[in-house]
C-alpha cells in the first residue's frame, strides 16, 4: 500500500503517514527500523504495509517508494 509521510520524530523514530483517502496512520519505531530508513521527509511517497483493520490497522514496514 502507498502512503505520504506526514510527520517524522528523528528522535525516536515515530510518525505518521497520510493514505491515499487522507487518513492518518501513525507508526512505531519498529515498523520504521523494519524499513531500513534512517531519515523520513513529510511529503515523502512510502510504501507500508499493515495489519488489522479500521481503529485497530497497525503499519509494521515503512520504505521508500521507488519506481
Amino acid at each position: 500500500m502507498q502512503a505520504t509521510a506526514y510527520t517524522y520524530d528523528a528522535q525516536d523514530h515515530t510518525g505518521s503517514v497520510l493514505l491515499d483517502d487522507g487518513t492518518p496512520v501513525p507508526f512505531d519505531a519498529a515498523a520504521f527500523t523494519a524499513g531500513g530508513l534512517r531519515l523520513l521527509r513529510p511529503g515523502q511517497r512510502v510504501r507500508i504495509e499493515t495489519t488489522g483493520e479500521g481503529p485497530s490497522r497497525r503499519i509494521t514496514l515503512v520504505t521508500l517508494q521507488t519506481f
